[in-house]
């Protein structure tokens, strides 16, 4: 909101001077003024007929002038009143100044009144010379015109070779800039070109000052769009990820499924479409899953107090690595890094390539395989043990046999457990499938992509 208010009033500053200077004054005829008197001494004596000849000259050189025609110039003991009626309020003061100028004159008694009325004022005849002088620039204005065409017509031409342009830039996106660039700068050149042959270079000043405040009020009210339009153009330069490339953009996660000039779309793992603003894009801290093939996996399990942490842990590791999908180098891994009150908490770490095992399905895997080691070695996996302490300062508790008059079961055995099935940890990804599925579709009313497989990647 504040920079929609900034903008209208640089909008109304720039509007506020040519409106000024458009709009004709309509203050009230101003009363008689007397000018300044004057700085030198006047003379104590006056020459015979000085008032006569000083009356003479400004009649002389009002008649000289359209707009006094109808004024009255008398002259008593060096003093000038001037009287009657001229078209413009400008010229009430202008006659003021030239009777002042005559040698002679003590001060000047301005009687002047604009004349208002119809017949008086020059308003016609003003506006039948500019209809007359624009009718006589019609023909020098048709030929500024036609060479602005032309300039604008070979800019555009130019910048209509889409060839040469999509060939020259890395992508379509900053091809079309160029192209857009060439155009403005041509029919802002055949612009120049036609106002200096109709000799209006000034007006284009004004206008570039104008549209100079336009665009500051503009760029601040849209700043975010701005800000948008170049983050676009820097990723589409910059390729920081490729189609299909599973990745984490801040705290959204997801498939690429195309880069556009405004947004970045991603399927999630829900399967919806996400589309985040470039400008997010290029400022946020980018995880790529996809680029290093190798990906590594872990997870924690915990081992009874009273067990061998040493002796599980490399248990646990040689589980690891006699399974076919976890790679030999890097080598899979075990730590001790935690002693509980109840457990000895082991993490394990294994590699795999993602292009031969998905990795959420190896690692559900692995979980599964080392769970099963360690039991068939004698550790156990405890559950939590919480140790009770009764105060003896409160009233015991009464104690009941839950037993009497019940009678002793044997205790119920576990059932062996039943050997798993050999689980295929190929990777699948319905979510990939879906997204090349996508992008293999029509282009129709979609966006460009800017990503570009031939570009090298960030």
């Amino acid at each position: 909101m504040r920079a929609i208010r900034l903008a209208v009033a640089l909008l109304v500053s720039a509007l506020a001077a040519p409106l000024g200077a458009a709009l004709p004054s309509l203050s009230p005829d101003p009363a008689p003024t007397a000018s300044a008197p004057a700085t030198t001494a006047i003379a104590d004596t006056q020459d015979a007929g000085a008032d006569a000849r000083i009356a003479q000259r400004i009649t002389d050189i009002f008649a000289e002038l359209p707009a006094f025609q109808a004024v009255s110039a008398d002259v008593n003991a060096g003093v000038v009143t001037l009287a009657g009626k001229v078209p413009a309020e400008a010229d009430i003061a202008r006659a003021e100044a030239i009777a002042g100028r005559i040698a002679g004159v003590v001060t000047v008694e301005n009687r002047l009144q604009r004349d208002v009325s119809v017949s008086g004022t020059q308003a016609v005849d003003t506006l039948a010379d500019r209809i007359d002088g624009f009718v006589k620039l019609l023909p020098l204005a048709g030929v500024a015109l036609a060479i602005w065409a032309v300039i604008a017509g070979i800019g555009y031409l130019v910048a209509g070779v889409g060839n040469v342009w999509h060939r020259l830039a890395p992508n379509s996106f900053l091809a079309d800039l160029i192209a857009s660039a060439i155009r403005f700068v041509a029919v802002l050149a055949g612009l120049v070109i036609a106002l200096d042959i109709l000799g209006a270079t000034a007006l284009l000043g004004a206008v570039l000052g104008g549209a100079g405040l336009v665009g500051i009020a503009l760029g601040f009210a849209m700043r975010d769009t701005i800000e948008n339009y170049v983050a676009s153009l820097m990723l589409s330069l910059r390729q920081p990820f490729r189609a299909n490339d599973w990745v984490l953009i801040d705290n959204h996660e997801g498939r690429v499924i195309r880069l556009t000039s405004r947004a970045t779309v991603l399927m999630t793992l829900d399967g919806n479409h996400l589309r985040i603003p470039n400008s997010t894009v290029f400022k946020a801290v980018i995880l790529n899953y996809t680029r290093n093939p190798q990906r590594r996996f872990e997870f924690t399990l915990g081992i009874d107090a009273d067990d061998d942490p040493n002796a599980a842990r490399l248990l646990g590791q040689e589980t690891l690595g006699s399974l076919d999908f976890v790679l030999d180098d890097p080598p899979p891994e075990a730590r001790i890094v935690e002693v509980g009150d109840s457990n000895i908490v082991i993490c394990f770490l294994g590699w795999i390539d993602q292009q031969e095992a998905d990795w959420h399905k190896a690692r559900s895997r692995a979980i599964a395989a080392v769970k099963a080691a360690l039991e068939h070695g004698g550790f156990a996996l405890p559950e939590p043990i919480y140790r009770l302490r009764f105060d003896a300062r409160t009233t015991p508790l009464p104690l009941e046999s839950v037993e009497a008059g019940q009678p002793r079961t044997a205790p119920k055995r576990k059932a062996p457990p039943v050997p798993a099935a050999e689980e295929d940890v190929a990777p699948g990804d319905k979510i990939a499938e879906m997204v090349s599925r996508e992008r293999a579709l029509p282009a129709g009313g979609q966006e460009k992509d800017l990503l570009d497989p031939k570009r090298p990647v960030e």
